[in-house]
């Protein structure tokens, strides 16, 4: 899940109380190979879809998955520590300055490394934890697959082409079938592809499984 391993309180006298279990969890939550990621990497390999890097450390925020010859990053986010927008994780009753801190910390962290890899020109793919579930796996990687392989080789200068933020799986309502698309050049601005390959705004578009 990228570069976001949670950092524990330091020792010292303003070191908020942080019990015992709570630090145990903390400790053990990995930051890589983490059951959501060898979900979406194995969903890759059986679409043939390989020679991807994991934790790519040339790029921004060291994506959980990467495509470099493709320009894609795929970040597969933990709904708790990234404040998932869609299933709403709970909070923390005690100690709420500390994690409300550590939660605006890594959010910044994710705005920040998505602007600095769409500016750079890739696509960046978010993948939420709670999109993977049983019932919308499978909708959630086939849209992931779609943008992988819409994302032809980059070989030469004019193959290159704007990067964009793709948050896909959004399957807890009608809403499902959709893309929700953000372009990023100099800030972020959404698009959202509806079930007949519309968007808001009007124009027409392509959905998963058009083809190219």
């Amino acid at each position: 899940m990228g570069d976001t391993t949670p950092d524990l309180p330091k020792e010292g006298a303003d070191r908020p109380c942080v019990s015992e279990a709570v630090r145990h969890v903390m400790q053990a939550n990995k930051s890589k190979n983490t059951k959501p990621e060898l979900l979406v990497r194995a969903s890759l390999r059986g679409h043939g879809l390989v020679g991807y890097r994991v934790q790519y450390k040339r790029a921004a925020g060291r994506p959980d998955v990467a495509f470099p010859g493709r320009r894609v990053a795929i970040f597969v986010q933990g709904c708790f520590w990234h404040r998932c927008p869609y299933c709403h994780p709970s909070n923390p009753k005690t100690n709420v300055d500390f994690w409300q801190a550590k939660f605006d910390r890594n959010q910044q962290r994710d705005r920040r490394n998505a602007k600095t890899l769409v500016d750079a020109g890739w696509t960046v793919v978010v993948v939420w934890e709670c999109s993977l579930k049983k019932k919308r796996a499978r909708r959630t990687m086939s849209e992931v697959v779609y943008e992988v392989r819409r994302a032809r080789p980059v070989r030469r200068a004019c193959d290159r082409r704007p990067g964009q933020l793709v948050v896909v799986g959004r399957g807890h309502d009608r809403r499902s079938r959709l893309i929700r698309r953000i372009r990023l050049r100099s800030r972020l601005r959404p698009v959202t592809w509806g079930v007949r390959g519309r968007r808001h705004g009007g124009r027409a578009g392509r959905r998963p499984g058009d083809g190219r």
